[in-house]
């Protein structure tokens, strides 16, 4: 008997990529067609492209391509919901045996695809596409990505090191990561705790071939600090500590007065006080923001709403 070719969904959530995306269907189109040819995938596989509330022509070139080639499929959500759910529409609304998430901007290599196929057949339920260089990337880039991974294992998080959103899972990792309630989604902390047995695969990130990033730096630091007061408590724990230390500096403050005005019966040093009081003021503010910050986060996952919700589906049988 001959084994059962797997169906494969490429899920590639798309957001004012008009520009990119000719090329995108040419590639990610012959590489799926290779796959299929080669008997790798079931010729039921899929491209999805995911249209997360896009303002330009990026949904019309999807309708256009899905009438094109049956290979291509497309989910439009009623708004812009981000990018970390319009990845989990593709997942979660598609039913498949295995499943891959990967940008439209050609970035990273889809090449690479045909490996983590390998590594599904060893056994493996997650493979995760790593970076094996940053050669592309601006030196503020290259360089605060590295501190930031760096910090959230310094914070607990369990993360892979280089790994974006590009990775393969098979449908039971996906059916376990759908029992994860949470709304503030960080999937690349969310992974390990799935658990299973996984893999990586390297590959060298190219540069954008058309089109902007939709990640400027100050999304890419809102993104950064979401992961981290989603998966740690460390920074609420660091307002503890600052708080006992600020105390432990208040006493000794206040022995220093106590003392200046037992040896020259008068208080001097006003512009000092001022100073720490406006430092001690600065840090009950900050420590108020972080609580606040994980307040809100509590809030959102309390009111328990949709994480996306599906406007138009085309290129699908049912």
């Amino acid at each position: 008997m001959t084994e059962k070719l797997q169906k494969l969904v490429i899920v590639m959530p798309c957001y004012n990529e008009e520009e990119v995306l000719p090329q995108t269907f040419k590639v990610i189109g012959a590489l799926l067609k290779k796959l299929i040819k080669a008997k790798k995938v079931s010729p039921q596989s899929k491209v999805c492209f995911i249209n997360d509330g896009s303002k330009d022509k990026t949904w019309e070139l999807i309708q256009k391509a899905v009438v094109k080639e049956k290979i291509f499929s497309g989910i439009s959500l009623s708004r812009n919901f981000g990018h970390q759910k319009a990845i989990v529409a593709g997942m979660y609304d598609i039913d498949a045996d295995l499943y891959v998430t990967i940008d439209a901007d050609l970035q990273d290599d889809c090449s690479v695809i045909e490996q983590m196929l390998e590594k599904i057949k060893e056994g493996c339920e997650i493979v995760y596409g790593v970076r094996d260089s940053r050669d592309t990337d601006t030196w503020f880039k290259k360089y605060s990505a590295l501190a930031f991974y760096k910090l959230m294992k310094l914070l607990g998080v369990n993360i892979v090191y280089n790994h974006a959103d590009f990775r393969m899972m098979t449908r039971r990792a996906v059916n376990t990561l759908k029992s994860f309630p949470e709304r503030n989604l960080f999937l690349r902390a969310m992974m390990p705790l799935v658990g299973y047995k996984y893999d990586k695969v390297y590959y060298d990130r190219k540069a954008r071939p058309a089109g902007e990033t939709k990640y400027p730096l100050m999304k890419m630091m809102g993104f950064a600090w979401s992961g981290i007061s989603s998966f740690s408590i460390v920074p609420l724990r660091l307002v503890t500590f600052m708080g006992f230390f600020i105390c432990f500096l208040s006493v000794c403050f206040l022995c220093y007065i106590i003392y200046r005005w037992s040896v020259r019966g008068t208080i001097v040093g006003w512009a000092s006080l001022v100073t720490i009081i406006t430092i001690f003021s600065g840090v009950q503010l900050m420590s108020l923001g972080i609580i606040g910050e994980y307040l809100a986060k509590v809030f959102v996952e309390v009111k328990n709403r949709p994480l996306y919700i599906v406007d138009e589906k085309i290129g699908f049988d049912n």
